[in-house]
């Protein structure tokens, strides 16, 4: 069979007619978590008085768990809503522990759970291994177990750990220690980790196994920028790191590119719809990272398309690989459900990278593509302009 596709920016399809490493056995986050995190968008910017729309406080989190309901998003599965750093006092209280700053969040961190709560969402909270935040907030180190707790106290549903002001050789340990005083607390938290992030640009060993065993996420690389080029940054990375990386992910344990952008203001329409399809055939973490009152209808309609996140959320949990690239254009190819005869169906993403402004058309056969099922092929198309099937 014959595939001909004219290419603009990204074009997926749904081709219809295993997995070997242990990982965290927690019961959490078997398919790739979805949600908000403020991190990207909003950073640092705490003046309220300044930026009263803009700063980290209780009210950019509450406004955010009332627009993934009032808009949709909580229907088709964004459930987590996420406070990154910049959130806490600058020092711990008189007796050690964790508190907000009461400023930005008068009502306290268990207030905010409580509302994201009853949204129906699930709320996330950013912490970090080292002695300091990334933005100079205290860390948890030193502190572990007694923070561990206030976490659960807070009814936290999803811990981000970052690595800041940490040894990175410590990290092995660390990490996993920390992971274990949340399961003590006896409260089901994700464990997000930066483990692997800040040794990959050490140049170090890093033991996926041990970080499939202990983290149901992890970032492996750095921060996302509002840019196409820092998403296919990511994306060239993550394709050069595929044939050991891909293997330790699966359900209960993914890796993490980072947050969607879509939405924001540095990629295009086109570009939006290539980062949806490449973050959904890697089972990346959907988590934006945007104003949600301000996503015009066209980036809404990418981040809502039902296709796409059932693909990200495909139950078979194996992350997709770039098959091939020609003509600058990235193929991208991820196994998914429906299973015939014990053949998976196949979501491939063809992402052009070309820059001549017009759309391309490209000619492939289903076997170059690795498709060997004797009883063929159904072709559903779920963003393009143009397709044609031959035989």
């Amino acid at each position: 069979m014959i595939v001909n596709v004219m290419v603009t920016f990204v074009t997926i399809a749904l081709i219809a007619t295993f997995h070997g490493v242990r990982g965290l056995d927690n019961g959490l986050a078997l398919t790739p978590p979805m949600g908000w995190l403020a991190w990207e968008r909003y950073r640092c910017i705490t003046d309220c008085e300044k930026y009263p729309d803009e700063c980290i406080s209780e009210k950019l989190f509450m406004r955010a768990a009332d627009l993934l309901v009032s808009e949709g998003y909580s229907d088709l599965g964004y459930e987590y809503v996420i406070v990154d750093d910049c959130y806490l006092a600058t020092n711990r209280s008189a007796d050690g522990m964790l508190e907000a700053d009461k400023k930005r969040f008068p009502s306290g961190i268990k207030a905010l759970s409580k509302y994201v709560h009853s949204k129906g969402l699930k709320f996330g909270l950013y912490q970090d291994l080292g002695s300091k935040t990334c933005a100079g907030f205290p860390g948890v180190l030193g502190n572990e177990a007694k923070d561990a707790k206030r976490f659960a106290e807070w009814e936290v549903d999803y811990v981000k750990l970052d690595g800041c002001f940490s040894d990175v050789r410590d990290m092995d340990k660390g990490y996993v220690e920390f992971g274990k005083h949340l399961n003590n607390t006896g409260r089901p938290m994700v464990y997000s980790c930066s483990w692997p992030a800040y040794q990959e640009f050490k140049g170090m060993k890093i033991d996926y196994a041990s970080i499939a065993e202990h983290c149901n996420l992890w970032r492996n690389y750095g921060d996302i920028d509002d840019s196409w080029s820092s998403v296919m940054d990511i994306a060239d990375y993550f394709a050069t790191k595929q044939e050991f990386w891909a293997q330790y992910a699966g359900p209960g344990h993914w890796n993490d590119p980072d947050t969607l952008l879509i939405g924001n203001f540095g990629l295009s329409f086109d570009q939006s719809k290539s980062q949806m399809a490449i973050w959904a055939v890697l089972a990346a973490p959907l988590l934006m990272s945007n104003k949600l009152s301000a996503v015009r209808p066209e980036f809404k309609e990418i981040l809502q398309n039902k296709e796409i996140i059932k693909i990200s959320q495909d139950t078979i949990g194996v992350q997709g690989t770039r098959i091939f690239r020609d003509e600058d254009i990235d193929i991208w190819s991820r196994p998914v459900r429906p299973v015939y005869n014990g053949i998976c169906s196949c979501a491939v993403a063809f992402v052009s990278r070309r820059a001549d402004g017009a759309p391309h058309p490209y000619k492939i056969t289903v076997e170059h593509l690795g498709l060997l099922n004797p009883n063929g092929y159904t072709i559903m198309l779920i963003e393009s302009l143009d397709l044609g099937i031959g035989a």
